[in-house]
């Protein structure tokens, strides 16, 4: 057993340092390390995977689901405006908003359902602000775990500490028994991060510049000025064309105009009128009485409507052109011709781009020069940026094709935006119910995260199951999965107790002061590798036995437990609310430790001060 446990400590230090040093991923060295602990048999194959069932492994996948459906709603751009509004153009002042918020939400729920919450409502604000969200989402999951300790219900060690009271027939916590101590080391960190954390953080230039090129789709359309090449134009009984097919009067050929889609009065095909699209085909025939959304020149359309008897509608506003041109199944991309294409020299003909794809093209834009007329005839070069538009679905099968052409911008995320639109009222009442459902503990908090994740694809916030698939973290996933065995494997060889017996005999002398300080030292150091539930489980009581021991308050002891316990800044793998803003926030481990080391520090000088006020030894 003494030899299990001196293995466990060499492989919690390699894996420590692995980490550090970031040359590989996190989620790469973490089943690294639970191989290493399979196969010198210190877990058994069941132990080692055991993660993978783990609730709280279940319970953050689905939580990258449900923010995904707050995220493609609106709901987070519409929350985001609130606390911009709130906030205005300081960065600090929106720091302790964002703070302040996630502290009070993870009082009453769970930590890591309030990261999930609010992770695409900071992302959404920080780009509206045109910050980095690199700036905000560590202090997003510091806040959520410092806010965790106001309420009883807050995080696990609060309740874990109370179970050990209950079974020692003592005298609970009560419901914000916790509070004076979690006010206090919420403001502590608020105040850290204001005046010396926000300047450790990284600046997240790359991910700016990145984010900055990605233009959505109306932000595109502005761009390229599409709207105003847009036109309505209706078709006139007698007029000449009634009764031909698009490819017979071949208005791209003759007129430089592309037809996007044609409404028809009583035909529920057609996306002016319903939300099924219809994909007009080359033998599309035109009938009087359509409506015809056409892109192009006004000297030519005006040209159009004069040879075949058409009449140019005006828009309403440009919402009302908006509304024609987009939808939750149509969308417009641009696409650049890569060095290897073999688009290179050939015409949109050449290449049948058109039945390829089944997208239209709308312009080229080569250098700057912005290409419309004779669109179809011009060949390809290099470098050359294709606006299109078509289904999304289409647009996601060109973003297949990377040999020849390479899509600008997240075509799934876009896609499931305009999928979901309108739908921002249901992810609110999912979200709420979700909420009451972790608060108020009827069901396993797992079960009520997947629950609210079902319901956000029942209901179209999140587009399709791959769709979800695609929004969850899998490297969060697997890390905090692979790094649970560790855990298991520490309790099981005797390492934890181990080293608390180490430092109740050398404290011990020195008085409860010096006890606590061990204690919280000692848990808040493992708790930067194994979940705070665990490291609670095994310290509480360890503490409740030394200060009956030392005939003292067991109660400080267990506020310390529990606080240190949830003060996990240090790594990404301390809690799951920290391996989700990794990679949006596009974090390295150092950065946890640049930030988190010196908050811990600062937090555990004043919590071993504070805490013996309010319960005294």
């Amino acid at each position: 057993m003494m030899n299990d446990m001196i293995l466990t400590f060499i492989i919690l230090i390699v894996t420590t340092i692995a980490f550090v040093f970031g040359r590989w991923r996190s989620d790469f060295v973490a089943v690294a390390a639970l191989i290493a602990l399979s196969i010198t048999g210190i877990v058994t194959p069941q132990e080692a995977l055991a993660g993978f069932s783990n609730s709280v492994v279940i319970m953050i996948a689905g939580l990258f689901i449900v923010g995904a459906g707050i995220f493609n709603t609106g709901l987070a751009n519409q929350i985001g405006k609130q606390l911009i509004k709130l906030g205005g153009k300081s960065e600090i002042r929106m720091l302790v908003i964002v703070m302040l918020t996630v502290g009070c939400f993870s009082a009453f729920m769970s930590n890591t359902g309030t990261v999930a919450i609010l992770l695409p409502v900071v992302m959404s604000m920080a780009l509206q602000m045109k910050v980095s969200p690199a700036k905000f989402l560590i202090p997003l999951a510091y806040a959520s775990s410092l806010g965790g300790v106001i309420t009883l219900i807050g995080t696990p060690p609060n309740l874990v500490v109370n179970a050990i009271l209950k079974e020692q027939d003592l005298e609970r916590f009560h419901f914000f028994g916790f509070t004076p101590i979690g006010i206090v080391a919420l403001i502590t960190g608020i105040l850290f991060m204001v005046f010396f954390g926000r300047k450790l953080l990284p600046s997240g230039a790359d991910f700016s510049s990145e984010e900055s090129t990605n233009l959505s789709s109306r932000e595109l359309a502005g761009f390229y000025k599409i709207y105003d090449h847009l036109f309505l134009l209706k078709v006139l009984e007698g007029s000449s064309i009634s009764g031909k097919s698009l490819t017979q009067i071949n208005l791209p050929e003759k007129y430089g105009v592309t037809v996007i889609t044609i409404k028809r009065k009583g035909n529920e095909r057609f996306p002016f009128q319903s939300k099924v699209p219809h994909l007009l085909t080359p033998k599309e025939q035109i009938k009087e009485e359509d409506l015809i959304l056409a892109f192009g020149e006004k000297e030519a359309i005006e040209k159009i409507s004069q040879d075949y008897q058409l009449q140019k509608l005006e828009w309403k506003n440009k919402e009302d052109i908006h509304a024609n041109f987009f939808s939750r199944v149509f969308g417009l991309t641009e696409i650049l011709i890569t060095p290897q294409s073999s688009f290179v020299g050939k015409t949109l003909k050449d290449v049948h781009f058109r039945s390829k794809y089944h997208c239209n093209t709308l312009a080229i834009n080569r250098r700057g020069r912005y290409i419309q007329e004779n669109v179809a005839n011009t060949k390809f070069r290099v470098g050359d940026a294709i606006i299109v538009h078509g289904k999304w679905e289409d647009i996601e099968l060109i973003d297949q094709d990377q040999s020849n052409i390479v899509v600008v911008g997240k075509v799934v995320d876009e896609a499931g935006t305009a999928f979901a639109a309108g739908k921002a009222s249901i992810a609110g009442l999912i979200m709420l119910f979700m909420l009451v459902l972790m608060t108020t503990e009827w069901i396993s908090p797992a079960i009520a995260v997947m629950i609210a994740a079902f319901l956000m694809i029942v209901t179209g916030c999140v587009r399709s199951m791959n769709d979800a698939y695609q929004k969850i973290n899998w490297e969060s996933v697997v890390l905090i999965a692979a790094m649970l065995p560790l855990a298991t494997a520490l309790e099981k060889t005797g390492g934890v107790t181990f080293i608390s017996k180490i430092i109740i005999d050398a404290l011990g002398d020195y008085g409860p002061y010096a006890i606590l300080t061990g204690f919280y030292f000692l848990t808040m150091t493992l708790s930067q590798f194994i979940s705070n539930t665990a490291t609670a489980v095994v310290f509480a009581p360890v503490a409740l036995a030394a200060a009956q021991a030392l005939d003292i308050s067991p109660y400080p002891l267990l506020m310390g437990v529990a606080v240190a316990a949830s003060m996990a800044f240090s790594t990404p793998v301390a809690s799951p609310t920290n391996a989700m803003v990794m990679s949006a926030g596009g974090y390295q481990f150092k950065d946890y430790v640049k930030v988190g080391l010196p908050l811990q520090l600062i937090l555990a000088v004043v919590m071993i001060i504070f805490i013996p006020f309010v319960y005294p030894f």
